[in-house]
């Protein structure tokens, strides 16, 4: 009962600051909130957004560098091999400016727009996965991007010329024994007795850039004035005392990247040094990862694009039973099915850049949505094209050059892949972040009813003006407008009059969801999931039927990206029907029932026969303790 209490208490101080630090304010409309909540508005999204021509000009002239500098001073397979990025190449890309694309050219940055820092990201990453994860930590949620958007001018003008100059930044928010749950941080950051400083004690972990960084955003605790500790955003500087890297870490993929736990041992931060204020640390975290994390889509685009030329090549070189594998109806539906994804995918990425430049949308769900549904659909692709390539996707590039063949090194792209649905938000944070987010009118209007803390009386006293809302807003998601023809489509308007519909399906799903099980509504994760999943296919396809359109525009004579928006949009579809059904025939609660058994030991005879993991005392359940068979059916009532 006191382990329960425990938990329920670390829940509830989970949940509340969350709620603390979630934006309340919706100041910009947002198409992915709408489509959540059964009002498909394509005029967010069509016509499409044009990049800045003036903009786009200048940055031709920075690409075109880049592209130079890529293509002959960077080797992604040593860099693989050696695990480090060569430090004459971190020094050229700063004497380009690639460490300073974003800050504004008053600050010593190249001023250029986020679509353009996708491209030069997408480029990057085609050519070696560690040096745009470099590039990205230190610019999409290390210094730069928190300064720019919430530091003082002082802050900016002190902190923005160095970096865009190359000085390496970091962001440390997580900790051991802390991920996706900030209640539990540890750091803290104490004032000092003349309230000029604080002192910063702790441990990060996974650190990306922490081991090289020269500057550093660090979340801590700090005391509020409330009595409850708040977290704080503080810029440290890597050379202060007290400040060590206490190990650097070494992964599958990513190789060459600089990623470590840093210690922090009474480092004295001046009170300058704060971002925003205290206690908005993470506030400042959670926006500047809205377009922060807008940067892994772009390099997954980059990465489903390889994987598309290496799989073209391929069908039609390999020939077997006396034609080019393509030919066959096997491949021929992976090959297909690649393209449709990289051309939705790119349509998603291009899409939210887009709107995140034109300040005129609130893109918190929208980049959400394109993180979690780029990187899923580009582990497929990379899947597919390991399937296709066969025995030589999965040997190294070192080994066929080795033999005499083509070095091609889908095996290094894949194992850098992996790790884009776990990190800045894992896939599982990403749907139940936008869950969150998708149902907020909802929890506005009626969160009185599901409140557990409410009393029925106040619950009562909220009813009326609930029934209110909802006496309108509920007949309208099954009610069909009169005409929504989007006959400037063509052939791709059924697509989009079935999104319109999935739309109202869906808003009318997450209401009976939300009406169902209340405030056990987070405990259903399975459902929110396939709530979420519906929403961010729903997305992909009005961003590939809107990009299709666009590029027409620009060349009519061009066919091709409306064959490929039909195609994804009919597998597309496809997925969304099966998510619907799954909602009400499922296996949901089997399946939770079977884990719980799983997780007490009850089937650690399952793990018989092997030679299993050394772990310390208490790990694990040694399977000596797991339930006998006799006792697993007196346990639980009944035989499995």
């Amino acid at each position: 009962m006191v382990r329960e209490n425990g938990n329920r208490a670390a829940g509830r101080e989970a949940r509340e600051v969350a709620e603390a630090v979630s934006e309340k304010r919706w100041e910009h409309p947002s198409f992915g909130k709408e489509l959540f909540l059964g009002r498909f508005r394509p005029a967010l999204i069509h016509p499409h957004p044009d990049p800045d021509p003036d903009e786009q000009r200048r940055a031709a002239d920075f690409m075109s560098k880049l592209e130079t500098f890529l293509r002959g001073r960077v080797d992604a397979e040593e860099i693989d091999r050696s695990g480090k990025v060569p430090e004459e190449v971190i020094e050229g890309l700063a004497e380009l400016g690639a460490f300073g694309i974003k800050i504004p050219e008053e600050y010593g940055g190249l001023g250029l727009s986020q679509f353009s820092y996708n491209r030069a990201m997408g480029l990057v990453s085609s050519s070696s996965a560690a040096l745009v994860t470099l590039l990205s930590a230190h610019q999409s949620i290390g210094v730069p991007q928190p300064v720019k958007l919430f530091g003082t001018e002082e802050q900016k003008r002190r902190w923005l010329p160095r970096v865009a100059r190359g000085a390496v930044s970091a962001f440390a928010l997580t900790e051991p024994e802390v991920g996706s749950d900030p209640a539990r941080m540890k750091t803290t950051a104490t004032p000092t007795e003349d309230g000029e400083a604080y002192h910063i004690n702790g441990e990060k972990l996974w650190c990306t850039n922490g081991p090289i960084a020269e500057l550093l955003v660090v979340m801590a605790r700090t005391p509020s004035r409330e009595g409850r500790h708040g977290i704080t955003a503080f810029v440290v500087e890597a050379d202060t005392p007290g400040f060590e890297v206490a190990h650097r870490s070494e992964f599958m993929g990513l190789r060459g990247i600089e990623n470590g736990v840093l210690r922090f041992t009474d480092v004295r931060v001046p009170k300058e040094n704060v971002l925003w204020g205290e206690g908005l640390g993470l506030k400042l975290a959670l926006t500047t990862l809205n377009t922060g994390r807008l940067t892994i889509p772009a390099a997954t685009v980059a990465s489903a694009k390889w994987c598309l030329g290496v799989a073209r090549r391929w069908a039609n070189e390999r020939r077997q039973w006396g034609v080019p594998i393509g030919e066959h109806e096997a491949i021929a539906q992976k090959l297909a099915g690649i393209a449709a994804n990289t051309f939705a995918m790119e349509a998603v990425a291009d899409l939210t850049a887009l709107m995140a430049d034109s300040g005129e949308v609130d893109i918190r769900i929208e980049a959400a949505l394109a993180k979690l549904w780029n990187t899923e659909a580009a582990w497929r692709v990379a899947d597919e094209t390991m399937q296709i390539r066969g025995g030589r996707g999965y040997e190294t590039a070192g080994s066929l050059k080795r033999r005499g063949e083509l070095p091609v090194p889908l095996e290094r792209v894949m194992r850098d892949l992996r790790i884009n649905t776990i990190f800045e938000g894992s896939s599982e944070i990403m749907r139940l972040f936008i869950a969150r987010e998708a149902v907020d009118e909802h929890l506005r209007v009626a969160g009185a009813l599901i409140d557990t803390d409410l009393s029925a009386r106040n619950k009562l006293s909220a009813f009326p003006e609930i029934a209110s809302h909802y006496a309108s807003w509920y007949p309208r998601q099954w009610a069909a407008p009169k005409a929504p023809r989007y006959e400037e489509f063509d052939v791709l308007a059924r697509h989009l009059r079935f999104v319109e519909r999935s739309s109202r399906k869906l808003a009318r799903t997450t209401f009976h969801a939300m009406v169902r099980y209340g405030g056990k509504r987070e405990k259903k994760q399975a459902v929110l999931f396939r709530i979420v999943d519906i929403g961010a296919e729903l997305f992909a396809m009005s961003a590939a039927c809107s990009r299709a359109r666009w590029l027409l525009r620009r060349d009519p004579g061009d066919e091709g990206p409306v064959e490929m928006a039909d195609l994804f949009c009919r597998l597309s579809r496809r997925r969304v029907n099966a998510l619907f059904a799954a909602l009400s025939r499922n296996d949901d609660r089997r399946v939770y029932e079977v884990s719980r058994r799983v997780l007490t030991g009850y089937h650690a005879w399952l793990e018989e026969g092997i030679i299993g993991l050394d772990a310390p005392e208490g790990a694990m359940v040694p399977l000596s303790h797991a339930p006998k068979r006799k006792e697993r059916r007196s346990q639980t009532g009944s035989s499995v």
